[in-house]
Order: C-alpha cells, then sequence, then structure tokens
C-alpha cells in the first residue's frame, strides 16, 4: 500500500506563499502521476494539480498561474508550490496518486487570511 504524508501548510496572509510536501512510500512512486487536491469545508474536495511521471502538470483554472506542482522522483516526494494566495484557496491539502492506491493522508491545512 501507498502511504502519503503531507506537510507545509500553515497560516498565511493574502499575497503570501507556500510549499507544500508530499512523501510517499515505496518504490515505484515514479510509474504515477501524482495529484494534489484541496477540500475547504462543507465543500466538495477537488483536484486543484498533478503532474504525471514525465514531469507533464495540469491545473485548476483556479489555481493556473499561481501554483507549480513538481516531483522528485529520488525522493519519493512531490511539490506544491503555492503563490499569490487568496483567501478561497483556504482548505486542507492532500496528495494522491493517479489512479488512487494511495491510502489518504490527513492532509496539511492551508489558511490565507489577513
Amino acid at each position: 500500500q501507498v502511504q502519503l504524508v503531507e506537510s507545509g501548510g500553515g497560516l498565511v496572509q493574502p499575497g503570501g506563499s507556500l510549499r507544500l510536501s508530499c512523501a510517499a512510500s515505496g518504490s515505484i512512486f515514479s510509474i504515477y502521476a501524482m495529484g494534489w487536491y484541496r477540500q475547504a469545508p462543507g465543500k466538495q474536495r477537488e483536484l486543484v494539480a498533478a503532474i504525471t511521471g514525465g514531469g507533464i502538470t495540469n491545473y485548476a483554472d483556479s489555481v493556473k498561474g499561481r501554483f507549480t506542482i513538481s516531483r522528485d522522483n529520488a525522493k519519493n516526494t512531490v511539490y506544491l508550490q503555492m503563490n499569490k494566495l487568496k483567501p478561497e484557496d483556504t482548505a486542507i491539502y492532500y496528495c494522491q496518486t493517479m489512479p488512487v492506491v494511495g491510502s489518504w493522508g490527513q492532509g496539511t491545512q492551508v489558511t490565507v487570511s489577513s
């Protein structure tokens, strides 16, 4: 089973930046596409960024131009650089394989507030 551990969240003011990390178990990490999801209270979980094993990326329109997903296969880690953060980015952020084969982690809380 793939286990995923998110970190890097916190409280930041609008316009600020955060870098999230997701550490994945296993030696076959590189074969999976990976995604970052977020879920705000009372809302459905949404995919905000994805990256293939070969490094091709895609983003939700709401974060395009502000967020950058990347991965380091040697470290079994995927990152989400979040710039120009907005209050509406406030959510718990999760990473996950595509297709979903890993267990969902606890996520990391991102709060954007002045």
